[in-house]
């Protein structure tokens, strides 16, 4: 959709997430939903997207026919009126959606879509990855919109569950982080070789997604170099306003980046080329570098896998030993893809490229090439030891 296009009332009704308040992130109110075909007739994703100050990304559901008819999905999203046509034709041809897995217990964006869902197809089973937990009260979780009656806790042994011939699965925690716990749950389809993960692993397209591409104003107004730039739509500025968006993601503040004197800030803000609530109201408060791209290629390296900076700083490096031991749990099945929940998918990858992207928990890496550089993780060290100081958060322990 072109910058300022408009769209009939029929069409924004399909979008439309009424829920958006109880998680108020980008796009709010209005989710636009992309199905692809994975593997034929057997797997397909489902994006939307969401993000924080114009930082958006996709986030992903899958779902796998199985084989004796139905779906099971994977990490639900909006229920919206366009998704659930989506989902609604595979229904149509190929069963009815018989398994819902929720895989993991932080991650608001994924929790908070998964009642509304069930709610949507009454015969579904509800699988949740164990230790659920809620903030400030831990509530039931019939008292967070999952179905009593249908909802069941994902046990630690994988070959117990009604899916256990199709699937295996190996659960990452719970790591306790004090403020609250992580905790992921992968599933293996064995016939099709597939990895199903949350969070864990990720893989930076160079291109924005088509997702992305539907709301172009987040893209185009991370591509000017100031405030004073107009709001252009060109290939290469949708380019350059999602590499731009990916490395504000993964590193909050990359080195690459500097903070102007809020003087200027405000300055510029006067001149801006818009002054719309839209736009912030002028404000744009960053200065990148001229080699900002050389630090984007470092992130993305010929679209390798790695596992988020956030997650290498600030959580998986509380219990390396736990983490390293569930990486190789997960590496003893022979997978060729991997489909993430967000960023780039699918990925061709298999186990030892898995192993590899937590070569940063060994005190030896024997693979530089997984190695993002140190001096763009300035920001989180720093974040990291003022909360590990402030016993906020616990301290990491040694590398294996």
């Amino acid at each position: 959709m072109k910058v300022g296009q408009k769209q009939s009332k029929a069409n924004l009704k399909e979008f439309n997430w009424n829920f958006w308040p109880l998680v108020p992130i980008y796009p709010y109110g209005r989710r636009r939903t992309i199905r692809q075909e994975v593997v034929k007739d057997t797997i397909w994703t489902f994006e939307q997207l969401q993000g924080i100050f114009y930082v958006v990304v996709p986030i992903r559901m899958t779902a796998i026919k199985l084989e004796e008819g139905g779906l099971l999905v994977y990490a639900p999203v909006a229920p919206t009126l366009e998704c659930l046509k989506l989902v609604n034709e595979l229904v149509a041809e190929h069963g009815e959606v018989k398994y819902i897995i929720l895989p993991t217990i932080s991650g608001l964006e994924h929790k908070v879509f998964v009642g509304p869902f069930a709610r949507k197809f009454p015969k579904a089973r509800v699988f949740v990855a164990p230790n659920q937990w809620s903030f400030p009260v831990n509530l039931p979780l019939s008292w967070l919109g999952l179905p009593a009656k249908r909802t069941h806790i994902l046990s630690e042994d994988s070959s117990t569950t009604p899916f256990a011939r199709e699937f295996d699965y190996a659960t990452l925690g719970p790591l306790d982080l004090r403020l609250g716990w992580f905790e992921e749950v992968v599933f293996y389809h064995k016939r099709s070789r597939t990895l199903l993960v949350t969070d864990s692993i990720v893989s930076i397209p160079e291109e924005p997604p088509a997702i992305v591409e539907l709301d172009l104003y987040p893209l185009l107004f991370h591509a000017r170099d100031s405030a004073i730039d107009p709001i252009e739509d060109t290939t290469a500025n949708r380019r350059k306003g999602w590499q731009r968006i990916c490395l504000f993601a993964m590193y909050f503040r990359s080195s690459v980046l500097e903070v102007p004197q809020w003087r200027k800030v405000f300055s510029d803000a006067f001149k801006a080329s818009d002054r719309s609530k839209q736009a912030y109201f002028g404000l744009y408060p960053f200065q990148w570098q001229e080699n900002w791209q050389q630090c984007f290629s470092a992130l993305r390296r010929d679209g390798r896998i790695l596992v988020a900076p956030i997650l290498q700083t600030l959580i998986l490096n509380r219990e390396p030993k736990e983490t390293l031991n569930w990486v190789e749990k997960v590496a003893s099945w022979g997978f060729q893809r991997i489909i993430p929940c967000h960023m780039d998918s699918p990925i061709a990858a298999e186990p030892l490229q898995f192993c590899q992207a937590f070569s940063f928990l060994q005190q030896y890496p024997t693979n530089k090439f997984y190695t993002l550089p140190e001096e763009d993780f300035q920001v989180l060290r720093e974040i990291d030891r003022g909360l590990s100081k402030t016993k906020i958060i616990p301290p990491p322990k040694d590398k294996v």
